[in-house]
């Protein structure tokens, strides 16, 4: 009769839980320092995620920091801009021409995306183990730091110990909670869902935006629910399509948003074919984490990265972006932690991170947070679509304020209004 498998114990400098893109360039940026890093994820790649696969000039530019290519060459679906629909009108609006970001989006499936953003934090250095579910933390008895954590591979029982350990395991974050660390109830939230169809749409060199999704509320009235619908072209045949809706509304949580999806998908054209009998995938649902609805974002040894710290930004539902520039800002503080000589001045080194969080994301999501709050009127809303889209100035300061695009130094006229109400609204 054999007995338990034994567990076994690895050592490094940094546990990354979770290999999404927050945890891949965490793993990426920590390893090109030379720091022995662990990559750990409950899955194997490929593996599916809820999103719209579309990437704005943000995430482009995290990539290019990767060492990814985004060329059309490198199986990169490349777009000019954003198109919104809505009012009666399109519009299409170019991404801006700025210093600090490229004026081009891509977009590609996540089931290759995750999977390339893993491989490459591989090529830097970092060691990725899948199909190793991270069950729990290990606490140091006496301060209550986290030492590690414990996690189930196909082999048996494994226990990672390291001085830091990242949370990157999405919205859900067990490891948070695990760690004391809950979300906010005063923060936004989203919710998605998507799916893809075969369709001629699916060469759009254009991301399409449908901000008017109607539901049918009380007494039989419409209301204009605060979100918007997409159609991005994937380039293989099909198009992702999808919506997204806030929690501001009166209507969260009394609506089927697959019902919506398909009465939406009803009145665009028969030709586009979005139409059941060409699905190739499940309608599939999933929560965004917005504005910081996460904190604190370091505790005892741990930082949290991208959706486990809710850092979807809540103007457009963008979470990739942000994922991956907080892992780069976690990497940067991390390595200079673990350079200090001694525990007290490495914790104080690491409580830098939120502070740097804070700094860059706190006022713009702010300002956020009273955007969506306001939006979830739908009479706000009609009033933005209907006399908002006739000027195309004016959504041209909506689309960079909304996709977080300027240029935090000189810029127009534009970039220094936004620049300036985020650094005046409170970080919180």
């Amino acid at each position: 009769m054999s007995g338990a498998s034994p567990i076994r114990e690895v050592d490094a400098d940094v546990v990354v839980v979770g290999a999404g893109p927050g945890g891949s360039a965490t793993a990426y940026h920590l390893a090109r320092t030379g720091l022995d890093v662990v990559l750990l994820e409950k899955t194997a790649f490929p593996r599916e995620k809820v999103c719209g696969d579309g990437l704005t000039p943000r995430a482009v530019r995290s990539l290019v920091g990767m060492g990814i290519d985004p060329s059309e060459q490198a199986g990169w679906v490349h777009n000019k801009g954003l198109r919104i629909v809505g009012g009666g009108m399109r519009l299409q609006l170019p991404w801006p021409d700025l210093a600090t970001y490229p004026a081009y989006g891509l977009v590609r499936p996540r089931t290759d995306f995750d999977d390339l953003l893993a491989r490459q934090a591989v090529k830097a250095g970092a060691l990725l183990h899948e199909r190793t579910a991270v069950t729990g933390p290990v606490l140091n008895e006496r301060t209550g730091h986290i030492t590690g954590v414990t996690a189930s591979a196909e082999d048996g029982p494994v226990v990672y110990r390291a001085p830091v350990v990242v949370a990157a395991d999405g919205g859900s974050s067990r490891l948070a909670l695990a760690m004391g660390v809950h979300k906010r109830d005063d923060r936004p939230m989203g919710v998605a869902v998507r799916t893809y169809y075969r369709s001629p749409r699916h060469d759009d060199d254009w991301l399409e935006s449908w901000l008017e999704l109607w539901d049918r509320g009380e007494a039989g009235r419409q209301r204009l629910l605060p979100g918007y619908g997409w159609i991005f072209g994937v380039g293989n045949g099909t198009s992702n399509v999808g919506l997204g809706i806030l929690n501001t509304s009166t209507a969260w949580g009394q609506v089927d948003y697959k019902h919506l999806l398909r009465r939406w998908l009803d009145q665009t054209p028969q030709e586009w074919g979005f139409r059941e009998e060409n699905r190739t995938q499940p309608v599939r649902g999933a929560a965004l984490p917005m504005g910081f609805n996460r904190q604190p974002h370091y505790t005892r040894g741990m930082l949290l990265v991208g959706d486990s710290g809710g850092m979807v930004n809540p103007f457009n539902g963008e979470g990739i972006a942000y994922a991956m520039e907080s892992g780069e800002v976690a990497a940067e503080v991390i390595a200079q932690a673990l350079a200090r000589p001694n525990a007290d001045a490495r914790e104080r080194a690491l409580h830098a991170y939120p502070r740097a969080l804070k700094s860059t994301y706190g006022g713009y999501y702010t300002v956020g947070r009273l955007f969506v709050k306001a939006i979830g009127d739908d009479r706000v809303m009609k009033l933005a679509t209907r006399h908002g889209l006739p000027h195309p100035l004016l959504m041209r300061f909506v689309l960079k304020l909304m996709a977080n695009l300027t240029d935090p130094r000189g810029g127009d006229a534009m970039d220094r209004v936004i620049n300036g109400l985020t650094r005046l609204a409170p970080a919180a």
